[in-house]
């Protein structure tokens, strides 16, 4: 784990962003909104808080990720990219024929790529494997899981979190993106899974709440998960759907529509803008 200046991680979140939109507006599909909540989710767990080598991508002794809510392919892909897992031209190729990086992400294809995940609900319980496997087998990597807030409406999701809580995972971390929206609208409205914390908690995960898009807080929600002992964590981030991008933001529209040409030209447009403002600082 090292610790990196906070300048540092929002540029690398803000070029993250954009390569989330170019990316999806090349392959004119995908999901921008939910990539765009887990920005500085990504770049945080990439570029400090995971023991991870691009250079060594299948690591024995690296810690795990799993995208859980695998339909934000983009995010993931683009933090991979510019942590060099591989070249950041390939972003420009998702979903097309012959591309390494497809629409949900596999683990066959794509160095970094931990757990090939797509059907929602699926993803916790393979990390949930990947925690329990790390000490049967003695070894001290941790295992990270980003879920959606509308994928814990599935059943599989509480499988999984009541054998994490019943085995004390404690190299377990999961991080649910509260942004409120799913596909058909406002999660609240579609199968609320309200109270998250209570219900985790009633799982006997550790819960943690933070602020998505502010390094200290995500920081200090990791720092603190870290010393947990004899229990998983759940940590509810608290984010924007579309964030970055001002007619995206808090949109449920934009969970799986890529930006035409002119939306593409806004979008990039204002993260210059807010890129040119942190070089500022």
């Amino acid at each position: 784990m090292v610790n990196m200046e906070n300048l540092e991680l929002k540029k690398i979140a803000n070029e993250v962003r954009k390569d989330i939109i170019a990316s999806t507006h090349s392959a004119k599909a995908g999901h921008p909104g939910g990539s765009l909540s887990a920005a500085e989710i990504f770049t945080f767990l990439y570029y400090e808080e995971m023991k991870v080598d691009p250079n060594h991508p299948e690591d024995p002794d690296r810690d795990r990720f799993v995208l859980s809510k695998g339909h934000t392919a983009p995010g993931l892909y683009s933090v991979l990219a510019q942590k060099g897992f591989f070249p950041r031209e390939d972003l420009l190729t998702l979903r097309k024929v012959g591309s390494h990086l497809q629409g949900h992400p596999s683990m066959k294809h794509t160095p970094g790529i931990d757990m090939s995940t797509g059907s929602l609900g699926q993803g916790l319980s393979a990390a949930v494997g990947m925690a329990l496997a790390a000490g049967l087998d003695g070894k001290e990597y941790r295992v990270y899981s980003l879920l959606g807030d509308g994928e814990i409406q599935e059943g599989q999701i509480w499988e999984a979190a009541m054998f994490a809580g019943a085995h004390q995972l404690d190299n377990l971390c999961i991080i649910i993106d509260n942004n409120g929206l799913q596909i058909d609208g406002d999660i609240k409205d579609v199968c609320s899974p309200y109270p998250i914390d209570k219900k985790f908690e009633a799982f006997n995960f550790h819960v943690v709440e933070m602020d998505a898009h502010d390094f200290d807080s995500i920081r200090k929600a990791f720092t603190e998960a870290r010393a947990v002992k004899g229990k998983p964590t759940a940590i509810i981030a608290h984010s924007i759907k579309g964030k970055g991008v001002s007619y995206m933001e808090n949109n449920a529209s934009w969970h799986g529509k890529a930006p035409n040409d002119e939306e593409y030209a806004i979008a990039m447009n204002e993260l210059v803008k807010i890129g040119e403002e942190l070089d500022r600082q």
